[in-house]
């Protein structure tokens, strides 16, 4: 899998209801695209969510690289070229992505964390894998997945979410505008950790309990032997 991420940055005073326009008219392009497992629209408005400027980028999760490579080549990246140049495109080799409860994106957040050059690669990629697990099973989660940039060594952790910023988020906040997610449905989900059924608690309790009150009857009966 691959996450591929470019942005356009907008001046001052862009009129951002044109992105709006632009993701609402084109977003279905996307929904049954071979390969892909979500693309969202992203803007980040300046004076919103912590945005300090305007910017417009997409960001994709591609299953296999053939449809990212086909997606560059038969055409329809010329669109994005046509209206805003030809972009800087980021790309990540995804460690892992699951899917969440969440069923409505409405934010994506990104995050960039620097692997320093004396970390242990194999412990730091699978920290990352079970750091990125247990994100998936928060409230409000549609997605979580980390990918790994292998040339300037940092993982990008990419969060899709119901939930608004609330300033204790790390990262990057962007508005989730349209979300076309044709293999979304395909992640997998996170098993929850296998708990002591209660059946189980309870027989222990209870046992406990019994050994317990035959204890008690037993001193019971010899403090009465006692006083005959």
């Amino acid at each position: 899998m691959i996450i591929a991420h470019y942005a356009h940055r907008l001046p001052a005073d862009y009129d951002v209801d044109i992105i709006r326009n632009r993701a609402s008219s084109r977003g279905h392009l996307f929904d049954a695209v071979p390969e892909l497992t979500f693309k969202g629209f992203l803007l980040r408005e300046r004076g919103r969510f912590g945005a300090t400027q305007n910017e417009y980028s997409s960001l994709y999760l591609w299953r296999r690289d053939e449809g990212f490579r086909n997606f560059l080549v038969d055409g329809r990246f010329k669109s994005v070229t046509d209206s805003f140049g030809r972009p800087q495109i980021e790309t990540r080799f995804v460690l892992d992505a699951h899917k969440g409860s969440g069923e409505a994106a409405r934010f994506l957040y990104r995050e960039e964390q620097d692997i320093g050059p004396d970390t242990d690669l194999t412990s730091a990629f699978a920290a990352e894998i079970e750091r990125n697990r247990e994100a998936a099973q928060q409230a409000g989660v549609v997605a979580a997945t980390v990918g790994v940039d292998a040339q300037s060594w940092k993982f990008s952790r990419i969060l899709l979410s119901e939930q608004e910023p609330s300033g204790r988020e790390q990262g990057t906040a962007y508005q989730v505008l349209y979300l076309a997610k044709p293999l979304l449905a395909e992640l997998p989900i996170v098993a929850s950790r296998q708990r002591e059924p209660a059946v189980v608690r309870s027989s222990t309790a209870m046992g406990l309990w019994e050994r317990a009150h035959r204890h008690i009857e037993r001193r019971s009966r010899i403090s009465d032997n006692s006083l005959r």
